[in-house]
């Protein structure tokens, strides 16, 4: 490789072409390769590495706690998933059908696992999606009252392909946080799925957010095109949520 080649390579930022070029150009030699089939391997080769580069980058941008995957999760100690529908939900259809995964169930049934598994499955797809403990979610929130950064804070979440909101449970919320929820589901409604692991049965809502009308207002959105998964199954310790 001529010093000319090489300082261009990495002008252009091209560095796994640079990391195989004397290998593959060894190697199109020895094949008796065409020029043509030596250029694609080199592009080829980058274009795979700026594709893993860009899954991680989202990754880490998503704030995933653990990197649960669907394929490991115990089904076979959970009785209380059904395996196909997960599988299918892995196909994710319901991204571009803005249609919202609601998983209920007590402590350490899985439901953060699964959750994450498809949050995870969906990046890899090349979406954009955030993980959110319920508790950060209705903290940021108030915080956002203080400093008025409320829109910039909805903004920000509605445009993510995928949401999930995770242990939302009984909390100790303000109505203004509430208010905010209830925009923020509103305004993903129809436009940006939202995926929500919960030990609260629907019915008890109204107790921690409040205000009965909103919060039926919130459920006739966040329901209207969505999958409830009650899992009722032994506890799984090793996939807390």
């Amino acid at each position: 490789m001529t010093e000319e080649l090489e300082q261009l390579m990495k002008n252009l930022h091209l560095k796994r072409m640079l990391e195989i070029y004397a290998e593959q150009l060894q190697a199109v030699e020895r094949e008796d390769a065409s020029y043509t089939d030596f250029l694609a391997r080199l592009l080829r080769a980058e274009w795979h590495s700026r594709q893993e580069q860009a899954i991680k980058a989202r990754i880490k941008r998503s704030h995933l706690p653990e990197l649960w995957t669907l394929e490991t999760f115990p089904f076979n100690k959970q009785p209380g998933v059904n395996r196909r529908q997960i599988r299918a939900f892995a196909e994710l259809d319901f991204i571009p059908k803005a249609e919202n995964i609601v998983f209920i169930g007590k402590s350490s049934m899985g439901k953060t696992g699964l959750a994450s598994g498809l949050l995870l499955k969906a990046i890899e797809n090349g979406y954009r999606g955030q993980f959110v403990r319920a508790q950060d979610l209705f903290d940021e929130m108030y915080a956002s009252l203080a400093d008025r950064s409320s829109r910039r804070l909805l903004n920000r979440l509605v445009k993510l392909d995928v949401l999930l909101i995770d242990e939302l449970g009984y909390l100790n919320i303000k109505p203004e946080q509430a208010n905010i929820f209830f925009k923020l589901i509103e305004e993903r409604y129809r436009h940006r799925p939202t995926i929500i692991t919960t030990n609260l049965s629907y019915d008890e809502w109204p107790n921690f957010l409040g205000n009965p009308l909103m919060v039926d207002a919130l459920l006739q959105r966040l329901r209207h095109y969505c999958h409830t998964i009650r899992i009722e199954g032994p506890e799984l310790r090793e996939l807390q949520g």
